[in-house]
């Protein structure tokens, strides 16, 4: 539950502890088997304390989602520094998201079978993930304002937004990749990354701009529906 106030470093310290407990939880008793009640305990806190900090279970996965954003654009920070192609920072973006979220993969699936019903908070398209998905949308749009990459306005406009679905396909992906350290979403990276690199620059040919104008005009019609 957001707390807009400033909190006290003791603060700061139990929001965190109630924060680890749940993820040790989930790990070990699956998501759907922990209630609050368990975290609080696992926590050292009381039950009012823990709905205090969250206000359920749900506030507490979208606490998870913001760190991994964090840990996310501090993995990246470096390429995008000092990596100009688009293709070596699109590359390096997603290497870095399956970098931060491999400790998790045990459980991710747990948390698919919630994020994929459309009226869940946990969507990655529900409102409540908002602020996690712009804190990644933000991330593409470094991707590409910095890089070598030119493309007409419109789709430059949209590019952002199509590279977050992208990662959310590759996101799919390792969530079932069952292949040792996830190797095989890495491999999906590496091959997946140079073609979305010649398509992107493809669209400035005149023989392809009419159709990027159709393809960003659709997405423009949807988002006013």
């Amino acid at each position: 539950m957001p707390d807009p106030a400033p909190r006290s470093p003791k603060a700061e310290q139990t929001r965190a502890a109630i924060a680890e407990a749940a993820m040790r939880l989930f790990r070990a008793e699956g998501y759907d088997r922990t209630t609050m009640r368990a975290i609080a305990r696992e926590a050292g806190v009381s039950v009012g304390n823990a709905y205090y900090y969250y206000g359920s279970k749900e506030h507490l996965v979208q606490a998870f989602y913001d760190r991994m954003q964090v840990e996310h654009a501090a993995a990246a920070q470096e390429a995008l520094e000092s990596e100009r192609t688009f293709a070596g920072r699109l590359r390096a973006v997603l290497l870095a998201w399956l970098d931060v979220a491999r400790p998790h993969h045990a459980f991710a699936g747990q948390f698919f079978r919630n994020a994929a019903d459309p009226a869940s908070p946990l969507s990655p398209f529900s409102p409540e993930s908002a602020p996690a998905r712009e804190a990644s949308t933000a991330i593409f749009e470094q991707v590409v304002s910095g890089s070598d990459l030119k493309v007409a306005a419109g789709l430059r406009r949209e590019l952002p937004g199509l590279l977050w679905l992208l990662q959310m396909g590759v996101v799919l992906f390792w969530v079932y990749d069952a292949s040792p350290d996830q190797q095989r979403s890495r491999v999906l990276v590496e091959r997946l990354v140079p073609v979305v690199d010649r398509l992107a620059r493809l669209s400035r040919l005149p023989v392809v701009r009419g159709v990027v104008d159709d393809v960003v005009g659709l997405i423009g019609s949807l988002r006013e529906v």
